[in-house]
């Protein structure tokens, strides 16, 4: 567009008007500063956009088909400019979120329980899915938060902390009995016992295997689980030794229905938190955040 959009806004409001005194009330500028812009459009674009007469202004053939496209422009703008002030209103938004079942179901579901309430209005989609996926969803910008364990290179991502979690092993009570009973009670747990672990795929697996593999334990009999749920039930009808995230079984701890399995070496606490990607902050997110921090207080 070669001209001044000021020239349009004026063409237009004269155009409705057909008065240029009235479109100088409309717009709040002196009516020789109105027919100075219009003669200045007219120059510009070689045509006559006005006829003059006693009772005002009329638009010639050009400016006729001038003024459709200024007014279908204006209106559009004038919607847009609706739109806006109702997503401030409303704080209408889109958020993405990329989770694994496990950390939706113990860690995200609360946060995202407090943020409906406070913003009704926000869509939210939620990619449930394994935390490498996650990350690489991230980093292609197709999602806007990551709930994951903090990478060890987290590069061009940022990371906001919500909590730390800790892995151990536990089993039932009757179980480790049968175990000793039958082993002996001097017995390797992880040499004579069934131990339960998520599938290979799984970031947490690979952390545990690096813990093991650190301290130089070697299990003898391996049962894969694709789900940390499935896991923990399978721990709690005894079929084993379960490496479970210990904050999401600590009711069960409580009730004396898992116990914990002593080792040798803890297992290093993790850091679960939101990943984004730097400089991208959303209205939607920052919304999201703020609740989230409410959310942390409370608890």
């Amino acid at each position: 567009m070669e001209q001044n959009l000021s020239q349009y806004k004026i063409f237009y409001e004269v155009a409705k008007a057909g008065n240029i005194s009235k479109a100088a009330k409309e717009l709040y500028i002196s009516q020789p500063a109105i027919s100075k812009s219009i003669s200045k459009l007219e120059g510009n674009l070689g045509v006559s956009l006005f006829t003059r007469n006693s009772r005002g202004v009329q638009l010639t053939e050009e400016g006729k088909l001038l003024f459709i496209h200024t007014k279908s422009a204006f209106e559009a703008l004038a919607q847009g400019e609706q739109e806006l002030k109702r997503i401030k209103d409303f704080h209408i938004g889109h958020l993405r979120i990329g989770v694994s079942n496990t950390l939706c179901k113990y860690i995200l579901l609360p946060y995202l329980k407090g943020f409906i309430e406070k913003y009704p209005h926000i869509k939210i989609t939620i990619e449930s899915q394994s935390t490498a996926q996650t990350v690489t969803m991230l980093e292609q910008q197709r999602i806007d938060l990551g709930l994951i364990a903090e990478p060890s290179n987290r590069r061009p991502l940022s990371f906001t902390p919500v909590m730390e979690i800790q892995d151990s092993f536990v089993a039932t009570k009757s179980y480790l009995d049968n175990l000793y009973l039958r082993e002996g009670k001097d017995a390797d747990l992880f040499q004579t016992g069934n131990i339960l672990l998520l599938d290979r795929n799984n970031m947490t697996r690979k952390y545990i295997d690096e813990y093991l593999n650190e301290n130089q334990i070697v299990p003898n009999q391996i049962l894969e689980v694709t789900t940390m749920d499935m896991l923990i039930e399978f721990a709690k009808i005894g079929m084993g030794i379960g490496c479970v995230i210990k904050d999401f079984v600590q009711n069960e701890l409580d009730q004396k229905k898992l116990i914990l399995v002593p080792v040798k070496t803890e297992i290093q606490k993790r850091t679960v938190g939101f990943a984004y990607n730097s400089g991208t902050m959303s209205t939607a997110m920052e919304n999201f955040f703020d609740a989230m921090k409410v959310e942390i207080k409370r608890s």
